[in-house]
């Protein structure tokens, strides 16, 4: 199946410099945002709190990336990999991720996910790699993604 909803468009550039943060609990609700993730999500950082982080996962993304990521932090590894969010607008916007678990007393007790801008060529690559697992998995969306 192919989508094209123009609102899925409209990108967001992530400042250099900047780092978008935030913890979640264990079930990946948003336990803390930095004013800079609300910024450029498009929401406010109370609208954030307690709500699952999926709440920026852009359809462009492959699904198989995020049981990955979860694969990889419930290991107590630190995942690492280019993600598109979803603004609350319908926009979008790149950026570099590492999660890994916070821990106490050698447990887990939450996770944290620091967030970095990257470049034109990146996200072309990301966008491109993603699209070709989105092809090869059924009953993933597609959009036609025109490259200039």
């Amino acid at each position: 199946m192919e989508y094209n909803n123009s609102e899925f468009l409209i990108e967001t550039e992530v400042p250099q410099g900047e780092l978008i943060i935030s913890r979640t609990n264990l079930k990946g609700e948003i336990t803390y945002a930095n004013e800079i993730f609300a910024e450029i999500s498009g929401y406010t950082v109370e609208e954030l709190i307690g709500k699952s982080h999926n709440i920026v996962r852009h359809p462009d993304m492959p699904k198989i990336a995020f049981k990955e990521l979860w694969q990889t932090i419930k290991e107590f590894k630190k995942w690492k990999g280019y993600v598109k969010n979803l603004r609350k607008d319908g926009g979008f916007y790149w950026v570099y991720a590492e999660v890994s678990g916070v821990f106490f007393n050698n447990e887990i007790i939450e996770y944290k996910s620091v967030r970095t801008p990257i470049t034109y060529e990146q996200k072309l690559e990301a966008q491109k790699l993603y699209d070709g697992i989105k092809e090869k998995v059924k009953g993933e969306l597609k959009r036609r993604v025109i490259y200039q």
